[in-house]
């Protein structure tokens, strides 16, 4: 068997909707974080290959996790990210968790509701945020913010690809209830552009997704790390612009990403603004600490 890194999509850290171990980052958090990332990035590929059947998916994904593990030693991207962890003093749990969710996705093509997804969401989104929370320190406390806005981020990037998930695996994250109270159906995301039926559905979603980030929106104040605080502001600040469009939008045909121009710009405002806050806004959180610069 060859290495499941030979699999990837080609989809690297600058490519996502939201920043991974940007230059806000402290870079010493980096390459633990980098490290992290392309674990996740290869056993997500893993689970989206189209041309993997399920067993042969879940066969990587524990040959990753054994990697991860110590019990194996040729996935190099399980190695590097054991070694960083170990060097850092870090668990894998997080990492264990990610992995879970890859193999549910190799299986289950359909989620019931809102709750079913959340569910997911713990293992596919939640175990990021907290992974990061734990490299800078930061208290358990920081969790439920954290998971909200996680599980946030992972929603919409499911609406924005729910036409490419259904042609290419047959997979659907968007809630068969929410579906069906609005008298849509599934079958429906084959088309060129949604019904009037399937965008109710969709705009119910993303409403749903912008209660989720109104509970993770005191995330960045609670971290104590400025750094990682202007990195969570510029998330949220395109997160709540994605999930505005996706109100509006029809995602089978109109365009719902922002361009690179407005998503720096975005990111930008967001982070400079809760730097202002650090320095004059919040005097709890003190001047920015030395080692953040």
């Amino acid at each position: 068997m060859n290495e499941s890194a030979e699999l990837r999509s080609g989809k690297g850290h600058r490519d996502e909707n939201f920043p991974v171990a940007s230059k806000l980052i402290a870079r010493r958090h980096r390459p633990v974080i980098l490290a992290f990332y392309d674990f996740v990035r290869v056993a997500d590929d893993v689970a989206d290959h189209p041309a993997l059947s399920p067993d042969e998916k879940i066969a990587r994904l524990d040959r990753l996790e054994a990697n991860l593990l110590g019990k194996a030693a040729d996935e190099r991207v399980g190695v590097s990210l054991r070694a960083a962890l170990a060097s850092r003093g870090l668990s894998s749990q997080h990492a264990q968790d990610l992995l879970k969710a890859f193999r549910q996705d190799a299986t289950k093509l359909r989620y019931d509701d809102w709750d079913d997804l959340i569910g997911y969401c713990t293992y596919s989104a939640m175990p990021v945020g907290r992974f990061v929370l734990d490299v800078h320190g930061e208290p358990k406390s920081t969790w439920p913010a954290s998971d909200a806005l996680c599980a946030a981020l992972q929603v919409i990037n499911h609406l924005q690809d729910c036409a490419a998930d259904y042609h290419r695996l047959n997979r659907v994250y968007l809630p068969l209830d929410i579906l069906a109270s609005h008298g849509a159906r599934v079958e429906a995301l084959g088309e060129a552009e949604a019904s009037p039926a399937l965008l109710a559905a969709l705009h119910d979603a993303a409403a749903q997704t912008a209660l989720l980030l109104h509970r993770g929106r005191a995330l960045s104040d609670q971290v104590g790390d400025v750094r990682l605080a202007m990195e969570i502001s510029a998330i949220d600040a395109l997160a709540r612009r994605l999930v505005a469009m996706l109100q509006r939008r029809d995602p089978l045909c109109e365009r719902v990403h922002l361009t690179k121009a407005r998503a720096a710009l975005t990111g930008a405002g967001a982070a400079a603004a809760r730097l202002f806050r650090a320095w004059f806004g919040a005097p709890h959180f003190g001047p920015p600490r030395a080692h953040e610069y």
